[in-house]
């Protein structure tokens, strides 16, 4: 299927632009498979939840829980759409056929903003691993090293983000499934060397909810953030040779990979750890684990992991972003030069987001202070707001595609359209916590700020295309 034809949704504005050459259908069944399943293992999940246990103590379980829940139905959501019209565009071009070209302006630029950023935010915590193991070396200079191997990579070729990715993520996978079993293994006892902790962790030290309610809430407003970068395989499956088949395996599978890398270590972490251990929040909650069982060169190779989790999500972010922005220009939907095409690789769009990015690590040193951290705010809460186009262009296109073509429905959502709903009140949940709390609070206005103005821009550039 043409990823042309797909991604240029009918009467939109870019239905009468001259596409530009295609993108290569390079990525293989096995790519994809591991893509999907490495993508739940991300640097928010090795990283990033070692505030959350923090701030939520063992009723972090609950939050990853309460989260992960909504993360399954907005992924059965967007695996519906984009099995039904691959596109490298994903939800951006959903929403764009759905609600009209202004929300896949709006959803598509957002999300590229926040794929872009995070490129610089990854490479910068992968340069403090390497300075850790390698003392007075620049910390800018790795991260202008790992930029350039990945930007290198996606610009060569589509099969060498799936090959990077695919061996990252038979890492993470091998890695996360070794943890949850030395985890078992010392939660029952069975472990040598180690004493089963009980329920000690679990009820003492404040209880399971050591900072009452507030804590939990925190908890899970951290907890939806480490689930970024799932969508990346429906991004990734429009460049496959059978996209609608890659989509659903992914889709049907996610429910359980969830469940078990992300609810099954912390329910792990926080049996075996204290979850007020100042090492769960210094070294990161698995290194801190692992440590705390006291295996020989095991905390060690943990960071190598984190490592290759944040280099993987480098990979990933800098493939996505890139062909975000192909979409949107193949739609008519920004500067026709990100569009350009040549052995299957928009390799102009690829440079231009590892640019944006290496500048957001730029940032960090020249502005630490005020810019960048305006920049951190601003792409907060994109991610809700992406979901929210997602479950919106879902409602829309379910009732158009039963109409007109019912066969599309490779993957259907469940219960549609009451858990569509139920979603859709889970996020508007979401934003009124954020509000509540004063450090997610100016996320929540900055994001907010970023999305009306790009709607603005969508909306008039859409009123000035229907007049022309």
């Amino acid at each position: 299927m043409s990823r042309t034809t797909e991604d240029v949704a009918p009467g939109s504005p870019g239905a009468d632009v001259p596409p530009p050459p295609a993108l290569s259908h390079g990525l293989k069944q096995r790519h994809l498979s591991m893509i999907a399943l490495g993508g739940v293992i991300g640097a928010g999940l090795f990283v990033g939840s070692g505030a959350g246990i923090a701030a939520a103590g063992p009723s972090i379980v609950v939050a990853y829980a309460v989260s992960g829940l909504l993360v399954m139905l907005v992924m059965r959501m967007l695996g519906e759409m984009s099995a039904a019209y691959p596109s490298s565009g994903s939800f951006s071009a959903h929403a764009e056929r759905a609600v009209g070209p202004w929300a896949g302006f709006t959803a598509g630029w957002s999300f590229w903003v926040l794929l872009c950023t995070a490129v610089g935010l990854e490479g910068i915590a992968a340069a403090k691993i390497m300075t850790g193991w390698l003392p007075g070396t620049p910390e800018w200079a790795w991260v202008a090293l790992f930029m350039v191997a990945f930007c290198a990579a996606n610009l060569a070729a589509v099969r060498n983000f799936g090959e990077f990715e695919f061996w990252f993520a038979a890492l993470k996978v091998g890695a996360i499934a070794l943890f949850l079993a030395i985890g078992v293994l010392a939660i029952t006892g069975v472990l040598p060397g180690s004493d089963s902790p009980g329920l000690t962790n679990l009820t003492g030290e404040g209880g399971f909810l050591p900072n009452g309610g507030e804590g939990l809430v925190i908890g899970l407003l951290a907890s939806v953030f480490a689930y970024g970068g799932l969508e990346t395989v429906t991004i990734a499956a429009a460049e496959s040779k059978d996209p609608v088949r890659g989509v659903a395996s992914a889709v049907r599978t996610a429910m359980w990979r969830i469940a078990l890398f992300y609810i099954g270590s912390m329910a792990v972490i926080v049996t075996l750890v204290p979850w007020d251990s100042k090492a769960v929040v210094e070294k990161g909650p698995y290194v801190a684990t692992l440590d705390h069982l006291g295996i020989p060169g095991a905390g060690a190779l943990m960071n190598v992991v984190v490592l290759v989790a944040l280099l993987s999500a480098m990979n990933a972010n800098v493939y996505g972003a890139s062909r975000i922005a192909y979409s949107l220009v193949e739609r008519g939907q920004g500067p026709q030069a990100l569009g350009r095409v040549s052995g299957g690789v928009p390799r102009v769009a690829v440079l231009a987001s590892s640019v944006f990015g290496f500048g957001c690590v730029l940032l960090s040193y020249w502005r630490p202070e005020d810019v960048f951290p305006w920049l951190l705010n601003m792409i907060g809460a994109v991610i809700l707001v992406v979901w929210i186009f997602i479950a919106v262009s879902q409602l829309r296109l379910r009732r158009q595609l039963e109409r007109e073509s019912p066969e599309r429905l490779a993957v259907r959502m469940w219960a549609f359209p009451v858990l569509t709903w139920v979603a859709l009140a889970g996020m508007l949940a979401i934003f009124v916590l954020m509000a509540r709390e004063p450090d997610t609070r100016v996320q929540l206005y900055s994001t907010g700020g970023m999305t009306l103005f790009l709607a603005a821009v969508g909306y008039a550039r859409q009123r000035a295309r229907a007049g022309s």
